[in-house]
């Protein structure tokens, strides 16, 4: 199939509706506006439906009744609204209803401003809603990507019977790219039928109850182990992560995700055109997170140097890969502020130069 030049929201859009999405519930936010505009002119072309609903609130508990029917259901919101929405992705979870929710995250806190950001991290790999449980996460860095990974999404929910976070910035719902989209896509997990969906039941089976509510605390306790063995199965099986210009040997390893691994990526390549050793591994799954990937390359250089969006989220978990191997540097910009390939090149030189670790912001 051709390559087609697409707003990211709208092959985010695009992508959901190829996969199977017949159903889409949310609430206007900037910048992530064009999905559900997008989604709105789509679904009826494909017998869905789209509704607009009164708030955040509200569209996430429709996802919970639209899932528990077994069909593929979608939301996307921006950061404000998906702290809305943690309630329910609580409530999905513990009920273990398959939903793809898309955040494309702008500044805050608060309301912020409407400028990229990649201050969600925690809110998306710690505290998405209250109790125990975990979203996966997957991080794109360009539209393809974003297109790629809603499609997955769609089939590591049903897999797993869990919600998946889809976790862009304003860049990628923003910028144009071209976008191909194949037309023999094939599952990339081996999925079941959904004989726990609420279809109606007419005396051929046992009626199915979809809840997250356990009176017991026995019944809860033994509910709460199976869902950590299915994100322990996460752990083990849905780990991603990609390399730039780490075939070659390198002293700096730079670690950073979604667009702003775009930036560092300029700026690597210019680097090593001046003979400067730099490489980046990149994670693609925010949750689980690729530590053995990010440690073994950390100890291939001398330092480590973390670029993101936020004043300092995702080095925790850097921090957690590399238990001191490595001293850690640390660059960002905040408030809808963007890191540049040149101030990542500063901070690069000044590493080697000998500078102190983890204190550089724009």
């Amino acid at each position: 199939m051709a390559k087609k030049l697409m707003k990211g929201s709208e092959a985010i859009g695009e992508a959901a509706v190829q996969a199977g999405c017949r159903l889409f519930f949310g609430y206007p936010i900037t910048p992530q506006n064009e999905i559900p505009e997008y989604m709105s002119l789509r679904l009826p072309q494909v017998g869905g439906c789209f509704v607009q609903a009164e708030s955040e609130v509200a569209a996430s508990n429709m996802l919970y009744g639209a899932a528990g029917t077994g069909e593929r259901v979608m939301t996307s919101s921006s950061s404000p609204g998906i702290s809305l929405m943690s309630e329910a992705a609580s409530y999905l979870a513990g009920a273990e209803l398959p939903v793809v929710i898309v955040n494309i995250v702008r500044a805050g806190p608060g309301l912020g401003g409407i400028l990229p950001s990649q201050g969600d991290y925690f809110q998306a790999t710690r505290g998405m809603g209250h109790g125990d449980f975990r979203l996966l996460v997957l991080a794109p860095w360009s539209v393809q990507e974003a297109a790629d990974l809603v499609q997955d999404a769609f089939d590591l929910a049903d897999f797993y019977r869990n919600p998946v976070m889809v976790l862009g910035d304003g860049l990628i719902g923003q910028m144009m790219e071209p976008v191909e989209f194949s037309s023999d896509r094939q599952p990339i997990k081996e999925l079941q039928p959904k004989t726990w969906a609420a279809t109606g039941c007419p005396g051929d089976r046992p009626t199915n109850i979809i809840n997250s509510l356990f009176l017991d605390p026995e019944e809860l306790e033994r509910h709460n182990w199976k869902l950590k063995a299915k994100y322990d199965a996460m752990t083990r099986d849905e780990i991603r992560s990609a390399s730039y210009a780490a075939d070659d040997d390198y002293d700096v390893l730079i670690v950073a995700y979604g667009t702003v691994a775009r930036v560092c990526s300029t700026a690597i390549d210019e680097l090593r055109e001046r003979g400067v050793r730099v490489a980046m591994v990149r994670p693609i799954t925010l949750f689980p997170y690729p530590y053995q990937a990010i440690r073994d390359a950390a100890l291939r250089a001398s330092s480590v140097l973390v670029v993101e969006l936020s004043t300092g989220q995702m080095i925790e978990d850097v921090r957690l890969a590399l238990e001191g191997a490595r001293p850690i540097h640390f660059h960002s910009r905040v408030g809808g502020m963007l890191v540049t390939p040149d101030e990542v090149i500063e901070k690069v030189e000044c590493i080697l130069a000998g500078g102190a670790a983890e204190v550089s912001h724009g």
